[in-house]
C-alpha cells in the first residue's frame, strides 16, 4: 500500500505545480472572479484545498496549525498561496514516507468540522479520501481554467506516471 500512497503524494505535488503554473497566467480579476464553483473562485478553491490538507495533516500528525473553517482564506495573494501549497505538499510527501506498511490498517479517531462527532477509521481509506478530495477540487479549478482561459493543463494521473516513470 505504501508505494501507492507515495505515488499519490508525489502526483499531488506535480498536479498542484501544474495548476499554479496555469493560474499564474491569469489576470487577478479573473483568478478571483466568482464563478459558481463549490468555493466560488479559483482563489477560494485553492485556499480550500490548502485548508483541508492542513486540517487532515493536523488530524493525522498532531502537528501544524489547522483552520477551523473549510472556506478559510489562508493566503490572500497567489505568491503566498503557491509557496504555502508547495510547503504543504512537501509535508504530505514526508508524512507518507514515514509510514510503515502496518500503518494503513491502524485506526485513528478524528472529529470532522462539518459534523463534530468523533469518527474512528483505518488510515488507508482516510488517505484515499485525502488524495481523492484534492483531485476533486483540482478538477473544479481545471474546469474554471478551461472556461476562463480557454485551456487547462493535463492533470490525469497517467500523464504524471509517464513523466515520472512511476508505475512502469
Amino acid at each position: 500500500m505504501k508505494p501507492l500512497y507515495q505515488m499519490f503524494a508525489h502526483y499531488n505535488q506535480w498536479a498542484n505545480g501544474r495548476v499554479f503554473e496555469a493560474v499564474d497566467a491569469l489576470a487577478d480579476a479573473v483568478y478571483r472572479s466568482e464563478e459558481g464553483a463549490a468555493f466560488g473562485s479559483i482563489h477560494r478553491t485553492l485556499n480550500h484545498l490548502l485548508a483541508a490538507d492542513r486540517i487532515w495533516l493536523n488530524r493525522l500528525t498532531g502537528e501544524g496549525s489547522a483552520p477551523t473553517r473549510l472556506d478559510a482564506i489562508l493566503c490572500e495573494d497567489r505568491a503566498s498561496l503557491r509557496k504555502e501549497r508547495a510547503a504543504t505538499d512537501a509535508v504530505i510527501i514526508a508524512y507518507v514516507g514515514r509510514l510503515d506498511e502496518d500503518a494503513f490498517e491502524r485506526t485513528f479517531t478524528y472529529t470532522p468540522i462539518t459534523n463534530p462527532k468523533p469518527v474512528t477509521q483505518r488510515l488507508g481509506p482516510v488517505l484515499s479520501h485525502f488524495f481523492n478530495h484534492q483531485t476533486h477540487h483540482r478538477g473544479q479549478v481545471h474546469a474554471l481554467l478551461t472556461r476562463l482561459a480557454g485551456k487547462a493543463p493535463a492533470l490525469d494521473l497517467i500523464y504524471y506516471q509517464r513523466e515520472s516513470g512511476e508505475g512502469f
